[in-house]
């Protein structure tokens, strides 16, 4: 049909009352929805890198002291950065330091199955100062958990 009027099909071969309409399933997945989404899907990204690295059943560099210092950072590190993750997430760094510290703890569980590694309450301990450096760093940075920009 050359023209169509707002409302009129061209396959029914009449007009379709808004009443009628059955909305897209995905009509409401737009900028809010896949913001939430793709923040939602960082964490479990993140979360499984942190899985595998688990799942290796020796990560030692054999440097004696050094080993265990850079492990430890690494620690650190990965769980600094799932805090962020859950942070932006959820738009709450109490529930992002307590997803973090329930994260570690159930990996450290996980590592209690894999040949050459075992599970340490200390290492969570770790991986919950490691989440409490990366949310303070969050908090300082010029940039609120929800990313709108703070005034200084």
């Amino acid at each position: 049909m050359a023209f169509e009027a707002e409302g009129i099909s061209s396959y029914s071969g009449g007009t379709v009352p808004d009443s009628h309409r059955v909305p897209s399933p995905f009509a409401r997945i737009d900028g809010e929805y896949s913001a939430v989404v793709s923040k939602w899907l960082a964490v479990v990204a993140w979360a499984a890198v942190i899985f595998a690295l688990s799942s290796i059943p020796s990560l030692s560099t054999h440097l004696g002291t050094w080993d265990t210092i850079l492990r430890k950072c690494a620690h650190m590190t990965e769980y600094a950065i799932l805090a962020v993750l859950i942070a932006r997430a959820a738009g709450s760094s109490t529930v992002a330091f307590g997803l973090t510290v329930a994260y570690a703890a159930t990996d450290e569980w996980h590592q209690t199955f894999v040949r050459g590694r075992h599970g340490s309450p200390i290492d969570v301990g770790i991986d919950a100062v490691g989440a409490l450096i990366g949310l303070w760093l969050l908090g300082r940075t010029r940039f609120a958990v929800d990313g709108t920009r703070r005034s200084h």
